[in-house]
């Protein structure tokens, strides 16, 4: 069943109108001058480390060591990712070159 154009537009709008709340709410809720409170600057310390940990987890869920190629492709493109960012500190560039080494190794090296 197609969408229309007057509900693509609607929903275009609404999620324009989401995204620019949550981008604006922090400055609402938290005014320059304002102290930031201890559990808002807790979170906004471990949050991150978290949710980084929890992506490499699901990465990693439906690796098959017991059968060729017993999780090379996965452990050599995590270990690229891993080493380019310890090198260069720059996400963009580690997640970019580790997704491309694994789609090469996947379909190129061990396929």
């Amino acid at each position: 069943m197609p969408i229309s154009a007057e509900r693509s537009l609607l929903i275009i709008v609404v999620v324009a109108a989401v995204t620019f709340l949550t981008r604006l709410l922090p400055f609402v809720v938290f005014p320059k001058g304002k102290e930031i409170p201890r559990v808002i600057r807790y979170l906004g310390r471990v949050l991150p480390p978290a949710v980084i940990g929890m992506l490499v987890i699901y990465c990693f869920k439906g690796v098959q060591v017991t059968a060729y190629p017993f999780g090379l492709p996965e452990l050599i493109a995590g270990a690229a990712v891993v080493a380019l960012h310890v090198w260069k500190r720059n996400n963009l560039l580690s997640i970019g070159v580790g997704t491309v080494l694994y789609m090469v190794l996947v379909q190129v090296v061990f396929a």
